[in-house]
């Protein structure tokens, strides 16, 4: 058995095993995670991630993101300063959020790998279909906090967990790049333990402010 990726707790029990993976939940955060025996190797991330048609010009694309887009030209102004956090090898909304005037810095492990961008802080950071790769999300939430001035504001995207019975068949779970899960228990966890104020939930979206 392993311990929890997000905190690290040991009480962590086997829910489903599939295509030989083991997929795990905590009692203590309520996360399900894949056993990180399945986590996929640097090369394989990047070899999927670039099969991703993250196109500009796209409709079905922009109307994906148009959720957390939207948000951001709500609750924000072009003063704000911004990150895209995860940001892949198309980074559709930094390109959407600077057509509106905003100044949005670019991260990502594999395809904008500049580390000096993370020496600044930032008014929001954007996660879009990001969180769900992590492999240490403990810290990687914790760094994302960090950057984070006071009331700033993380926006992310990703699929909730469906109930325990329809995980089985759930598309999102065999994403070989998908090794954790997030739900409203793990979620409060995460605005408990980190320091965030406020959690809002709305779809796909997740809003959590400082």
């Amino acid at each position: 058995m392993s311990g929890c990726l997000l905190c690290h707790s040991n009480a962590t029990e086997q829910v489903l095993e599939d295509k030989s993976i083991l997929f795990l939940k905590c009692s203590q955060c309520g996360s399900i995670f894949k056993h990180p025996e399945a986590f996929p190797t640097p090369t394989e991330e990047k070899e999927r991630y670039l099969l991703h048609e993250n196109d500009i010009n796209d409709p079905g694309y922009r109307a994906f993101v148009a959720p957390v887009v939207d948000r951001i030209s709500s609750d924000r102004t072009p003063r704000h300063f911004g990150l895209d956090f995860g940001a892949g090898p198309g980074p559709v909304i930094a390109k959407l959020l600077s057509e509106k005037g905003f100044n949005i810095a670019l991260y990502d492990p594999f395809f904008y790998p500049d580390p000096s961008v993370l020496n600044k802080m930032f008014d929001f950071i954007i996660c879009c279909e990001v969180i769900e790769h992590f492999h240490d999300p403990f810290t990687e939430f914790q760094r994302l906090k960090n950057l984070l001035h006071p009331g700033g504001t993380l926006y992310g995207m990703t699929h909730l967990l469906p109930d325990l019975n329809h995980f089985k068949d759930w598309y999102y779970k065999d994403d070989p790049t998908h090794v954790i899960f997030y739900s409203k228990e793990n979620l409060n966890w995460i605005k408990k333990n980190f320091g965030f104020k406020e959690l809002e939930i709305s779809d796909r979206l997740i809003v959590m402010s400082l």
